[in-house]
């Protein structure tokens, strides 16, 4: 199982990760260091002072009564432990739940004969040592209390709690930063969209890390390079169309000067004249692509209403799509690969089947027939510009084969593309899938 299915997808998330990651890492060895070695040390040594010190007044206690008075007056005067002798009951176990070093540590010196207990009321340490048996056989007990913070150090959550607050800053400021940074990738993603769909994005300005900006500043001449294409191309077939109107309009004119000669037929010359002009208007048609047209917003089914009223006269039509649908694009543009669509369907069936769906981000405008439709291996071959595939259709029929091509560039143009499959009519269905910002009315 690859890891690479668990990791977020996401530009902005992956960098959340690369820094959360180590800050996180750090803190968690940070911590166990800091808890490890430094606390654990610090404990030791407050509990071998705490040892000493009982060490002391247990051997004046065992000594001499008033020496012992002198010492626990001296601790008493400085707060540092509260110290009494007391007649008690035998002294209990040992209680292993309360400060565990500090324990440890008495019992290397006081074995078997004191007990510790933690008081939950006023945070006092209590131990109880039981001093030796005098002449007159009367336990007697030492109670020393004292505070937790004596022999524990208990501001370590304090370095903990800065620990977190700092790292909060920190991401914070990172967050900032790659929001920016992500922000100017998406502002590129866009922009590249943009231009692919054929609009100028003019309020699209390189910005963010310099690789970033290097990379919208090749985007954009990229564009221009595009554009500058296009518009040789176009020139250049609308001056060879022009020059071979020129020709083709004086043929026409002698035929016309011809029509009253008795015996001569010109019918078959008038069509294939007719036949040439259609060609040239659907090669320019196809070099131009409508690449001047603004992109605005409309009404789809309104478009695809218009777009196949001419071919709804040679064949039944019937349009299956939501009462209204917003998107945006280049209307004329759509309608006219729409209507090529519905147009090459009505030519070789009969029934001609339209719908309009909607996804997120997605509309699909989809036309199938129940004509011969187009062997699967011949989809590639029917998207080239001039493919008739007249074993697959019916050669018959005019045209110059540039129907599905231009619908597949105007798919293209708004962001989506093409596809072809076989009707569930029997014929070819042909579906332009379009990504865009599209909403119901």
């Amino acid at each position: 199982m690859r890891l690479s299915r668990f990791f977020p997808r996401g530009y902005l998330v992956r960098s959340y990760l690369i820094v959360i990651l180590p800050i996180g890492l750090l803190i968690a060895a940070m911590t166990t260091m800091f808890f490890a070695s430094h606390v654990k040390e610090v404990n030791r040594r407050l509990a071998l002072s705490i040892s000493s010190e009982i060490d002391v007044l247990i051997s004046a206690a065992n000594s001499d009564r008033d020496l012992f008075q002198k010492i626990s007056t001296q601790f008493d005067i400085a707060d540092l432990m509260q110290t009494r002798i007391t007649s008690t009951p035998p002294i209990m176990s040992v209680d292993s739940s309360c400060c565990g070093v500090l324990k440890d540590t008495l019992e290397d010196t006081l074995p078997n004969r004191f007990n510790i207990e933690r008081l939950p009321d006023n945070g006092l340490i209590r131990i109880q040592y039981a001093l030796d048996t005098p002449e007159d056989n009367i336990g007697e007990v030492l109670v020393i209390e004292f505070p937790r913070k004596r022999a524990v150090m208990i501001t370590a959550h304090i370095f903990i709690f800065w620990t977190f607050i700092l790292s909060g800053v920190l991401l914070l400021i990172a967050h900032g930063f790659l929001r920016n940074h992500v922000r100017s990738i998406l502002n590129l993603a866009d922009a590249a969209d943009a231009f692919g769909r054929g609009e100028d994005a003019p309020h699209f300005k390189p910005s963010g890390a310099r690789e970033v900006r290097k990379a919208a500043r090749s985007v954009i001449r990229m564009r221009n390079r595009i554009h500058r294409y296009v518009d040789q191309r176009t020139q250049m077939l609308a001056a060879v169309s022009h020059d071979i109107r020129t020709p083709l309009t004086r043929l026409k004119l002698e035929l016309a000067l011809l029509k009253n000669i008795k015996g001569v037929d010109l019918t078959a010359a008038k069509a294939d004249i007719l036949e040439m002009e259609q060609m040239l208007d659907g090669y320019l048609a196809f070099a131009r692509g409508e690449a001047d047209e603004p992109t605005i917003e409309f009404d789809a089914v309104e478009l695809v209403n218009q777009a196949f009223h001419a071919a709804s006269n040679r064949a039944r039509i019937t349009l299956n799509a939501p009462e209204h649908l917003l998107m945006r694009g280049r209307p004329l543009a759509l309608k006219r690969a729409i209507a090529n669509l519905a147009n090459n369907a009505a030519d070789h069936a009969d029934t001609v089947y339209i719908h309009i769906t909607q996804a997120p981000g997605l509309v699909k405008i989809c036309v199938e027939d129940n004509g011969p439709g187009i062997d699967s291996d011949n989809y590639n071959e029917a998207l080239k510009p001039f493919g008739r595939l007249d074993a697959a259709r019916n050669q018959n029929k005019s045209g110059v084969g540039l129907g599905l091509s231009i619908a597949n560039d105007v798919a293209q143009a708004h962001g989506g593309f093409l596809k072809l499959e076989r009707s569930e009519l029997g014929g070819l269905s042909a579906a332009m899938n379009m990504p865009t910002s599209s909403r119901r009315l």
